[in-house]
């Protein structure tokens, strides 16, 4: 944490950012202060009440890009930290408050859907829409986004393409990358950059990139357009198969995959997380969830083509209705949330996750370091109720791990933080690292990954410390996410 760089005091900078944008646009009330201060990364503090970092001073609510120009420009000028936040969804410590009298800039008033355009198969939305409202619309087309993020009730699009997201039909629709056909940003000086709309094109690097994934510390992202695509659940094929080694439930997905089919849900369960999920039918066996989606020759083709694999693998098969209902209850809204933190309030018991990426041929080798490790140096392995993986957005070279841990905590809410997931997080992302994975699939490297930045990237990073040097020389943005905060 770090003391407030700028030259003025916490009471001109909410008067100054209540100037620009209006007394309706901005919130003071020291609860929503405490609660912005941190993201899901905290939530068992939280729950709790414990707020030990830096409270931020104001949350903001510009209506467009022009305010939000306005408000980076006077942040910049007066070295005031910026944290944009859209859906509050985020896990990694992304939305965290480390330096004191931060500005919060929320984007969720910035909500209209601009356009869809069901010929050229784009829509078009401010940052702070929803992706369950656009869905809801497009669907009324019969078209889809064909993302659906766990936390698709609540996220917003903002957030979606600062952080990388994916979703869980990301074998066949993609990740948020890859749907997004143009966007505007909003950089510290207040430049205001729109990169068009396009199929493709060769104009030199792909420019997109540079705010695709910038965790909120290059730029603030306040208009995206994306494809959409037809929505056609009546050809929906799902399977489900029971099999007794997880590492030979990802080798199916990888021969299903690298074969050239692409059901939208492709995923492997270990025995362990796969009990969590689907005990009333997994046996203590490990699970492979697969749905062949999209015109029906497509769908038909990819059907068959799991059903020949799947007979040449020792199995016992699903029943469809079984895999149907867990496709019908994928995601958690705020209703989930609430009953987490009444879980959490009622038995100190609470879970996390660590999800990174891996080539095909260190699946096993990865899972089985993680699972050792954990096992036999964590010191407070005797707490963990659950620990497993599951591989759920793979690619033509590899897949996602995503390891599962869920733990009785005994000591104070204070401590459980380092006590448990910074350690065990730590874990994974070494072992990922040390076998030449990624330290992060999709989450974002938020504030908590930071101190594997620089080996992630390795003789790259210079790049990305080059980026964050130009676009946001003054240090403004969202201090500490993705690149280290220096002491």
């Amino acid at each position: 944490m770090a003391d407030s760089r700028s030259p003025l005091s916490r009471a001109q900078i909410v008067a100054a950012v209540t100037d620009l944008l209006g007394t309706t646009s901005v919130d003071t009330d020291e609860q929503e202060l405490k609660l912005a201060s941190v993201d899901r990364f905290k939530k068992f503090q939280s729950v709790h009440g414990i707020f030990d970092g830096p409270i931020p001073a104001i949350i903001a609510y510009p209506r467009s890009s022009e305010e939000t120009a306005a408000l980076l420009r006077f942040a910049n000028d007066n070295l005031v930290n910026v944290v944009p936040r859209t859906g509050r969804t985020a896990t990694e410590g992304g939305l965290e408050t480390v330096i004191d009298d931060t500005i919060v800039l929320d984007g969720s008033r910035m909500d209209a859907i601009l356009s869809i355009n069901p010929v050229d198969m784009m829509a078009t939305v401010q940052c702070g829409v929803p992706l369950q409202r656009l869905e809801d619309e497009l669907r009324k087309q019969g078209l889809t986004t064909g993302h659906s993020p766990q936390s698709k009730p609540l996220a917003q699009y903002g957030g979606l393409v600062a952080t990388r997201s994916i979703g869980q039909f990301s074998t066949l629709y993609g990740a948020i990358e890859d749907m997004v056909v143009g966007l505007e940003a909003v950089f510290p000086d207040g430049t205001v950059a729109r990169i068009k709309n396009v199929p493709r094109r060769a104009a030199g690097p792909d420019i997109r990139h540079i705010v695709i994934g910038n965790e909120g510390a290059l730029c603030v992202v306040t208009e995206v357009t994306v494809k959409v695509f037809r929505y056609q659940p009546e050809n929906n094929r799902f399977f489900g198969f029971l099999i007794d080694d997880f590492a030979e439930g990802v080798d199916a997905l990888r021969e299903l995959v690298t074969c050239g089919y692409r059901p939208s849900v492709c995923r492997a369960y270990s025995p362990e997380d796969a009990n969590q999920h689907f005990s009333h039918f997994s046996e203590g066996k490990s699970v492979v969830i697969l749905v062949a989606e999209g015109p029906a020759r497509i769908a038909d083709a990819t059907a068959a083509a799991i059903e020949e694999l799947f007979e040449s693998r020792p199995h016992q098969r699903v029943e469809t209705a079984l895999v149907e209902r867990w496709f019908d209850n994928l995601n958690w809204g705020q209703d989930k949330i609430d009953a987490e933190k009444e879980t959490m309030l009622r038995e100190s018991h609470l879970g996390y996750t660590t999800e990174v990426s891996i080539d095909w041929s260190r699946v096993r080798e990865l899972y089985d370091s993680v699972m050792t490790r954990i096992r036999t140096e964590f010191p407070r392995a005797g707490d963990l109720t659950m620990l497993g993986a599951h591989s759920s957005h793979s690619y033509q070279t590899g897949t996602n791990l995503y390891f599962v841990y869920d733990y009785t905590i005994t000591c104070t809410p204070r401590e459980e933080i380092d006590e448990y997931h910074i350690p065990l997080n730590a874990i994974i992302v070494e072992e990922s690292l040390r076998l030449g994975g990624s330290m992060v699939h999709h989450h974002g490297i938020g504030k908590y990954r930071t101190p594997w930045t620089r080996q992630e990237h390795g003789s790259a990073y210079g790049m990305l410390a080059t980026l964050k040097s130009a676009f946001d020389p003054n240090g403004v943005m969202n201090a500490g996410t993705i690149l280290a905060l220096e002491a």
